[in-house]
C-alpha cells in the first residue's frame, strides 16, 4: 500500500524506535496501565497520520458518556478504521475483532497493547465466551469497539447489514451503545492513492440501556445501522 509506505518513509527516523517500543509493550502489557498504553498508541497514530497525509475530522466528542463502561459501534469500511477512532477518541478503549485481522503485522501489536478480544468465527463456543468476557469487562468500566457488520463494507460510505449478535455484549452489560459514523475511512488503506484525505469520525448520541432494554438485538442493530447511515448521508461529500 502506497500510503503505508509513505507513513514509514516520512517517519523513518522514528520507525525503528517506535516499532521496538510497540513490540515490547505488546509482549509486556501487564507492565502498563490502560491510560499509559493508550497514550503511547495515540502518539504512534498521530505520527503515522501526519506522515500519510491523513486528517481526522472529529465531531460529537460531547456525546461520549460521562462514565466509562460503554461500547462503540461504528460502520466498518477498512483496515484503517480503528486507527481513525484512536486519534479521534480521548478515552481509552479496546476492540473486538476477527482473528484474521489480529495476524496482520502492526495491527497485531496494536491489538495486543489494547488487550483486544479476537473472535474465531468458526468456533461458536469461543465467540460466545468473548461476548460474556466483553460484558464483564464493560461492567468493570472498560470501553470497547465492535464492528457490527462483521466484515468490511465494499461499498465505501454505504453501510452494510448490522448483525444482531454483535449487540449481545452491550445487552448483557446493560451499557450505553455509542454509534460511530465513519466517512471515507476506506480511503487511506483501501485505495491506491497517496493524495491527502480527510476521514470524518462522528460520535453520535448514545443509546442508553433504558431505551433498548425491551428491544431484540436485531432491532437494536437495525436502529443503530439506520442512524449511522443517516449521519453519513448527511455529511458525506
Amino acid at each position: 500500500m502506497k500510503r503505508i509506505l509513505m507513513m514509514v518513509l516520512r517517519n523513518i527516523l522514528m520507525v525503528p524506535y517506535g516499532w521496538i517500543r510497540l513490540c515490547y509493550r505488546a509482549a509486556h502489557v501487564d507492565k502498563y496501565s490502560e491510560e499509559n498504553m493508550y497514550e503511547f498508541l495515540t502518539w504512534i497514530d498521530l505520527r503515522a497520520n501526519r506522515g500519510g497525509n491523513v486528517h481526522i475530522d472529529v465531531h460529537g466528542i460531547e456525546n461520549l458518556p460521562e462514565k466509562d463502561g460503554f461500547i462503540f459501534f461504528p460502520n466498518h469500511q477498512g483496515l484503517y478504521d480503528v486507527l481513525a477512532v484512536i486519534e479521534a477518541c480521548p478515552r481509552p478503549f479496546s476492540v473486538v475483532a476477527k482473528k484474521e485481522v489480529g495476524e496482520i503485522p502492526f495491527l497485531k501489536q496494536v491489538f495486543a497493547c489494547m488487550r483486544a478480544f479476537l473472535i474465531d468465527r468458526e468456533d461458536v463456543r469461543q465467540a460466545m465466551q468473548v461476548i460474556v468476557d466483553v460484558a464483564k469487562e464493560v461492567k468493570k468500566g472498560r470501553n470497547y469497539l465492535i464492528f457490527a457488520e462483521g466484515t468490511r463494507s465494499k461499498n465505501g460510505n454505504q453501510v452494510g447489514s448490522f448483525k444482531g449478535g454483535s449487540f449481545k455484549s452491550a445487552a448483557k452489560a446493560q451499557c450505553p451503545i455509542v454509534p460511530v459514523a465513519l466517512i471515507d475511512s476506506f480511503k487511506p488503506f483501501d485505495t491506491n492513492t497517496i493524495k491527502p484525505v480527510t476521514v470524518q469520525v462522528h460520535f453520535m448520541e448514545p443509546l442508553l440501556y433504558e431505551e433498548y432494554k425491551d428491544m431484540k438485538t436485531t432491532e437494536i442493530a437495525a436502529l443503530v445501522q439506520k442512524r449511522i447511515q443517516e449521519k453519513i448521508d448527511k455529511n458525506s461529500r
